[in-house]
């Protein structure tokens, strides 16, 4: 049997299911329980070979409401942003995960391993290790003087989005409303501004998924980095907030960037609806538009595995070969095939990381 394609992924939020069921850590990550997107196993068995692990501290009980996923199913919808956290408590939770991401790597028998550069997570994929980069989605851990980026920084953060749509001490970002656009309030703080160029003094990358249109405009104004969105698609394909104006992929294609698919329903499907009841083809769609906007060379993936529902033929993280058999009857060559799967992922973090 033909082996797997090695992917490496955006974005996941595996780590807020491990928080969430502390008592079954290791059904859920090292023997799996056929549930979710995610664990060991599956990944083993996919082609799974790296990805960027979210830290996501949830909101208090508002973003589980009841109704929630059906009004996603039943456009259009605008969903009222929740309130912003509490930094003593988000940095409680922030610390837990940033915990469960270095027990995976302890725990998985040599099989998983948290990298910080490039070369590291090269090494890992030729020893047949997975490979783990501790991000931030949405930085209400921190405050506002770099102290708490630095301690992360030592702990392994590598990529950082400063806002999760909750407005935070940084930035906006963009409210779950579909159809609508990503110009939806104002930019960053100048708290915001210094946490860019703190994270560009200690190459940590910037995330601008979730950040609204005055956001992105900022960091790009601000950042000597390439301008990444780890999970977002465009927004001429479905306007939903969440996705990327072409004015937005310009700007990411003249720094040097790159963009990561989200397999969210909700952000492929034409009809902005949640259903996981579609083809693969609006995913294709949107891959053509960004590869014309942006170029083979920054384009990938970031899966929003285990934060959001996906397309039924993927299923889970098993359904990657799934994915990329289809890449390969839309005509992905198999140069671009190994840019989409890895090697944009490569140029992005080393440019931005420095090795």
């Amino acid at each position: 049997m033909t082996s797997p394609i090695p992917v490496f992924d955006g974005h996941n939020d595996l780590l807020l299911r491990l928080f969430a069921a502390p008592d079954r850590r290791e059904d859920i990550w090292l023997t799996g329980e056929g549930k979710g997107h995610l664990d060991l196993p599956r990944m083993q068995q996919s082609g799974f070979a790296g990805g960027m692990f979210a830290i996501y501290v949830p909101s208090q009980g508002s973003e589980a409401a009841a109704g929630l996923d059906a009004l996603m199913d039943a456009p259009p919808y605008d969903l009222p942003l929740p309130a912003p956290l509490a930094q003593a408590m988000a940095l409680r939770v922030a610390q837990t995960m940033a915990d469960d991401l270095h027990w995976m790597a302890d725990s998985s028998g040599g099989a998983f391993r948290l990298c910080t550069s490039v070369a590291q997570i090269a090494a890992a994929r030729a020893e047949g290790v997975i490979a783990g980069v501790m991000h931030m989605e949405g930085a209400e851990a921190l405050d506002g003087d770099g102290a708490i980026l630095h301690d992360f920084h030592a702990r392994g953060l590598r990529s950082l989005g400063p806002v999760w749509s909750r407005p935070t001490l940084f930035g906006h970002g963009v409210p779950f409303r579909f159809p609508g656009d990503p110009d939806t309030g104002p930019g960053l703080t100048e708290a915001g501004m210094r946490l860019v160029r703190d994270c560009n003094r200690l190459r940590i990358m910037i995330d601008l998924s979730h950040l609204n249109a005055k956001g992105v405009e900022d960091v790009a104004r601000l950042s000597d980095a390439p301008l990444v969105a780890t999970h977002s698609n465009a927004w001429a394909i479905t306007p939903s907030t969440r996705n990327l104006t072409d004015r937005q992929l310009g700007l990411i294609r003249d720094s040097g960037g790159m963009v990561g698919i989200n397999f969210a329903t909700v952000f492929l499907r034409e009809d902005g609806r949640r259903s996981p009841d579609m083809t693969l083809d609006p995913l294709l769609r949107h891959l053509d538009h960004l590869i014309a906007h942006l170029g083979e060379d920054h384009v990938g993936f970031g899966s929003d595995f285990d934060g959001a529902a996906i397309p039924a033929p993927l299923g889970d993280v098993t359904g990657l070969p799934v994915l990329t058999a289809a890449l390969a009857a839309h005509g992905v060559t198999p140069d671009l095939m190994q840019k989409l799967c890895w090697d944009n992922w490569m140029r992005v973090l080393h440019r931005t990381w420095g090795h």
